[in-house]
Parts: structure tokens; C-alpha cells; sequence
């Protein structure tokens, strides 16, 4: 007879999409320069390069973000590396200073990359699979507001086009926790876009007021050691807070070593360089600080891939 937790865990691993992918929104026309949106295209160049000699395109999408995410480490961590302009948003990617959101996001774009689309690859191919994970509906039409903000958004609005799973309420432990999010429309003055525009305030307030209304589930802390052992990865860990105006104070990826899962991430942490690093297994990380309350799983997908793949080009 299966176990218990070993039934749960195939659950966990294998259950299907709850939505089916939607097709992928054509990539939005330029509206800064390329030197302005992309920071560090040689560093692209040479991961692109080692994902096709090692033929990384052939891994589950999980596999291939670890691999992708390990040639980023080292990478010193920067804050505000979105806030471009102070009218017009644009998908951004920096390989020069990363924060934890941007880390994951640039690990996960080249990874759906290689599987959307052949080469060869050019910048505005990854800040492609940028736009449709960190825009709402996967289209960034200029404004501020159609980037998402909160990871709990993000988690919702690729999970409903099919794009993740967030298997969060599924983890054996799991609950339901309830927020009353303010945390740009109180912070406004900390975000450049906001203060160059404050007729954006009350729309993003409106916005929190509807992220406040999501089921939003978390492993606890208490619960963690017990749950490692469902994550996989490529997982996308956030970090919840018991902060009572957010959900989430920061987020990484899991990667399994000798059966534990560890936290990579790009961390603020002067003790730890500043830098991406893979940090301790993710129960120890929560335990290391009394304002991290527990954890969300968002497990991505690859996105339907392109048309261009029957024009002629062979899958290597």
C-alpha cells in the first residue's frame, strides 16, 4: 500500500494545471531605449551560450531555472532596478544588480526562453517572457499599474492563464491567512513612479483593496521541516511576514541538496555579502528571523511555445 505522504507528495508533484494555458500575448512595442531596459547583456549572452552547448532546453522547466538561477550567484543585490522612468513603464532586466523579485523573474524568463521560441536569442526575447510574468495579462500597456506589485497577484494571475500552480493549499499544514494590504498606497513616497504621479495613489489603492480579498494560503514556519520534502526545484518561495499590512516580505527559489530544500535568493543581508547566494534549507532561513511567518509555493510551467518552431527550425 502507497503511504500517506508519499500519495500527497505525487499529489503535490503531478496534479494537473487547474487552468489551461492561454496563449502567449505578442510581446509590447519598445517605449524606452534598450540601453535604458537592459542592463548587462554579456552576462545574457554567456548563459544563453551554456544553456544551448549543454542543451538545458531538454530539462523539466524546474531543472533548467536551477541551472539558470546557479550562474547568476555572486551577482550583487540592488534595489529599484525597475524604476526606469518616471512616466513610462517597460519590462527591465539587470544582470548588474538584481533584487530577490528581479532574481527569480530573470532565472524564470531565460528558462521559458529556451523553450518559447529557437534561437537566436536577443535581449528583447527575455524581456518577453519578463512582460508576461510580471504584467497583468501578460501585457505591459506603458502604465505603472498594469505591472503587478504583489507577489500574490503574481501567483493569481499566471495560475489563471495557466502559466503556474500555486500549490500552496495543497501542502499538508497549510492555512489561510487574511491581510489588509496598504503597502504602496501608505509607502507611496518610496516608489518613484507614485511620486511622480500621485494621481496613481488612489487606483493602487483600490488595487490592494482587491489583493486584500484573495485566498492566500502559507505553510507556517512551525510547519516548514515537515513540508520539505514537497517542494521541488524551481519552486518559487515566498517568504510571508507577519507584518499586518503585506503578505510577503521577500522571495527566491528552492533548490534540493541531499535531500533538503534550500533557499536561493538575492539577499540584502550585508553578513551575506549583499549578493545572490543559496542560503541555508528554507526551515532554518524562516527560523533565522521572528517577522518571517512562513511560506507560499508558486510551482511555474513552461508557456505554450511559439509558432516559430514549425517554420522550418528543428529542436536540438
Amino acid at each position: 500500500m502507497i503511504s500517506r505522504i508519499f500519495a500527497i507528495s505525487l499529489l503535490i508533484a503531478a496534479a494537473p494545471a487547474a487552468h489551461a494555458a492561454k496563449p502567449v500575448p505578442p510581446a509590447s512595442a519598445p517605449r524606452l531605449p534598450i540601453t535604458t531596459v537592459f542592463k548587462g547583456e554579456s552576462k545574457f549572452y554567456a548563459i544563453v551560450a551554456k544553456a544551448e552547448r549543454n542543451n538545458w532546453r531538454k530539462l523539466p522547466i524546474g531543472e533548467r531555472t536551477i541551472r539558470i538561477a546557479r550562474e547568476m550567484i555572486g551577482t550583487p543585490y540592488a534595489n529599484f532596478t525597475l524604476e526606469v522612468d518616471d512616466h513610462t513603464e517597460s519590462p527591465v532586466a539587470n544582470f548588474k544588480g538584481m533584487d530577490c523579485w528581479t532574481f527569480y523573474e530573470n532565472a524564470l524568463a531565460i528558462a521559458r526562453m529556451l523553450q518559447y521560441k529557437p534561437g537566436p536569442y536577443q535581449p528583447a526575447d527575455m524581456l518577453h517572457m519578463i512582460e508576461i510574468e510580471r504584467y497583468r495579462d501578460g501585457k505591459c500597456t506603458g502604465s505603472y499599474l498594469s505591472r503587478m506589485h504583489h507577489l500574490e497577484e503574481v501567483f493569481h494571475d499566471n495560475q489563471r492563464r495557466g502559466y503556474s500552480e500555486n500549490i500552496t493549499p495543497r501542502i499538508p499544514g497549510a492555512v489561510r491567512i487574511r491581510r489588509d494590504i496598504q503597502e504602496m498606497t501608505a509607502g507611496w513616497k518610496s516608489y518613484r513612479y507614485l511620486r511622480a504621479n500621485r494621481s496613481l495613489i488612489k487606483p493602487m489603492a483600490k488595487i490592494e483593496k482587491q489583493l486584500s480579498k484573495l485566498p492566500v494560503y502559507h505553510v507556517p514556519k512551525a510547519n516548514a521541516r515537515d513540508t520539505e520534502k514537497y517542494l521541488a526545484n524551481g519552486d518559487i518561495c515566498a517568504i510571508t511576514t507577519t507584518w499586518h499590512s503585506g503578505y510577503t516580505s521577500h522571495v527566491g527559489l528552492i533548490t534540493r541538496i541531499k535531500g533538503r530544500a534550500y533557499l536561493m535568493h538575492a539577499t540584502s543581508d550585508h553578513d551575506k555579502g549583499r549578493m545572490v547566494i543559496i542560503d541555508r534549507p528554507i526551515t532554518d532561513y524562516l527560523n533565522g528571523n521572528s517577522k518571517h511567518a512562513g511560506f507560499i509555493i508558486s510551482r511555474p510551467k513552461d508557456v505554450p511555445p511559439s509558432h516559430l518552431w514549425q517554420r522550418g527550425h528543428a529542436r536540438r
